[in-house]
This record gives C-alpha cells, structure tokens and sequence, in this order.
C-alpha cells in the first residue's frame, strides 16, 4: 500500500525509497485513477501499459534525490478520436510533460539561470547537489521567458563567453523591461546588423508606430 510523502510533489504516491550511491530513490506512481486523451479530452480507466519515468527532484539530507515513477499508457474510449493511446500527463506540481525535473526543482533552475547566468549557476549548482550544465541554465531562461508586450525603446548589446578565451557570442537586452531578447552565436558586427534589420522589421510590423 503506497503512502503519501511530504517530501515528494502533490499529485505523487510513494511507493518506497531506495538508497544508492549518493543518491536517494524514490519509488512510486501518480495519484489519479483516470487520466484525460490530450486530443479530445475524454477521460479513461482503460490502462494499455506502463514504462518508467524519472524525474531528478530536489537534494535531501546531502543526497541527490531521483524520482522514479510507474507511468502509465491509457486507451481514449471515444471510437472517432485518432489518438487511440496515450500517456498519462503528471499534476502540474509534479512535473511538466516530457520533463527530466520535477516543478520545483526546474523552479530552483530557473532562479539560478536569471541570478548567476550559465557558469557561476552550474559551479552553484553543483555545490547544490543540483546537476544541471549552464547550457541548461541558459536554456530554461529562455524557456520562460515572455515576448515583450511592447517594441523595446532602449536596447543593450553585449558580448559574453560561451567558453572563455574560446568562443564569444552577443547577448541583446531590453534595458527597460530587463529581459534577454536574444543570443547570438558570434560577437561580429555582421551577425548583429542581420539580425538586428531582420528583428527590427518583425517589430514594424508588428507594431505599426516604431521607427
């Protein structure tokens, strides 16, 4: 019989936990009985399989926390719907669909991306006991960050390394709403003159009024 843990994300049941190598296991499956087709939305109980899912969480008591979780396929009861089966989607506390980390812990991610940036947050990180490279810090900023509302008037443009004393590229910032708008892959003037002309078109049209 599983048994909630307060340790592990809402919408998750413990099955058991393992001790490995500097690493904590834990056991389980979700909660929900059903699951809904992500085509048409119809909710089912018909089970069709099970594969494991693995979800790297939070660190505790100075170990490295991986969750694995018994998943499961369902059939889509409505006989019209071209998705015969699918797999169940985890509660949203838990984690994200195709997601390698739990909510939380791509949260913690996240935060350590816009404060340190890729290498200071992957040196942080691993002290952390988070295993997480900074093109993965890089990518996750990116991930959540929103398209401005509005053309930005006031534009920062920089380099910065994506291997020190190696390679260079060129960051572009909004300076008033504090966002990156973009990461080029070099620091040359060409690159940023293209895309630059190319961004600023998309813009005008979508904002009719900037010049």
């Amino acid at each position: 019989m599983g048994r909630d843990l307060s340790l592990a994300p809402c919408g998750l049941v413990v099955d058991r936990t393992e001790a490995e190598a500097g690493v904590l296991v834990i056991l389980g499956h979700p909660v929900s009985r059903i699951a809904d087709c992500p085509l048409c939305g119809s909710p089912s109980t018909r089970i069709h399989s099970t594969y494991q899912r693995s979800l790297a969480d939070l660190p505790s008591h100075g170990r490295a926390v991986r969750i694995k979780l018994s998943t499961r396929r369902f059939r889509c009861v409505v006989a019209t719907c071209s998705r015969r089966i699918f797999t169940e989607r985890l509660a949203a506390t838990a984690g994200r669909p195709f997601a390698r980390r739990t909510t939380r812990l791509e949260g913690i991610v996240h935060h350590l991306g816009l404060a340190l940036g890729g290498r200071p947050g992957q040196s942080f990180a691993r002290r952390l006991l988070l295993p997480v490279s900074k093109d993965t810090l890089l990518r996750v900023v990116r991930r959540y960050s929103a398209p401005p509302a509005t053309a930005p008037r006031a534009v920062g443009i920089d380099d910065w390394a994506f291997r020190r004393g190696h390679r260079y590229g060129t960051i572009i910032c909004d300076l008033e709403q504090r966002r990156i708008i973009d990461l080029l892959p070099d620091r040359e003037a060409a690159t940023v003159t293209v895309d630059w002309r190319d961004r600023a078109g998309s813009w005008c049209r979508l904002y009719p009024g900037c010049h």
